[in-house]
């Protein structure tokens, strides 16, 4: 068992806490000054919620999907995540609790152009060191889940824009993460492919209980979250509960004529 896996064993009796930022800011240095892009943000999120995190260009929510991902480190403040202290730790260890414990989407998909969505989905288990036979099974499950165990064997240029995302969630998924970082994941699609993104990330919240963090810049997106925090300049502005998150309902499945489109 690795030390990220026996910190959470330990943790596992405590508060049901998934993220916690206290006091977080991160400044970045140039010529022409220091940019606090975050500013001593606190914010709670427990296991099981989804998360819609919105504001406009330049409000913070990129800067912080990075610090959330540990993809960057705060400048002051403490990250837990799942009563782990992230937030100073070496490139390294950062990067195996990225493995370990968060799945990302991004709004560009970033599939590998020249491999097919299982080997795509694969790759998370690589880097962990996953036997073949292990990793292919994996990728086939959660290829499945997203609805795509017809197109296992395409490649992202055989695929439409929708069905190369769900290729890019199986891929956060087949590592069965607790966390699921969600950067503007519908940015490239349109409405109806959008809906059927959104009402997936839905249904793999209600159904298999994992924390989703979504970042957008679009109202109507954050609708679809149990829980909305805007920021701007930085800061936390206001942080609600969405009593009655707008509920999507996915159109009707690809069908074999659809794809490449």
């Amino acid at each position: 068992m690795s030390a990220v896996e026996s910190q959470r064993e330990a943790n596992r009796d405590g508060p049901d806490v998934l993220i916690h930022l206290d006091g977080v800011g991160r400044d970045y240095v140039s010529a022409g000054g220091t940019v606090h892009a975050l500013r001593d943000v606190s914010l709670t999120i427990e296991r099981g919620e989804f998360v819609a995190v919105v504001g406009t260009s330049g409000s913070g929510k990129s800067t912080m999907m990075n610090v959330l991902g540990c993809l960057d480190r705060p400048t002051r403040g403490h990250y837990l995540l799942e009563g782990i202290e992230v937030g100073q730790r070496s490139n390294d260890a950062r990067a195996i609790v990225r493995n370990r414990l968060i799945g990302f989407i991004f709004q560009g998909f970033n599939l590998l152009p020249r491999t097919s969505a299982l080997e795509n989905v694969e790759l998370p288990l690589q880097y962990r060191g996953v036997g073949s036979g292990e990793r292919r099974k994996r990728a086939l499950e959660a290829l499945d889940d997203v609805g795509l165990q017809g197109r296992v064997h395409h490649s992202p240029n055989q695929l439409s824009g929708g069905q190369q995302q769900r290729v890019a969630i199986a891929r956060a998924l087949v590592t069965r993460p607790p966390l699921i970082l969600a950067d503007e994941p519908t940015g490239n699609l349109d409405t109806r492919t959008s809906d059927d993104i959104l009402a997936l990330l839905q249904r793999l919240n209600r159904d298999q209980g994992i924390t989703i963090v979504l970042v957008t810049h679009e109202h109507d997106v954050a609708a679809c979250a149990a829980r909305v925090v805007t920021m701007r300049d930085g800061n936390i502005v206001t942080d609600v509960r969405n009593e009655e998150p707008r509920v999507v309902v996915p159109g009707p499945r690809e069908t074999e004529d659809d794809e490449g489109a």
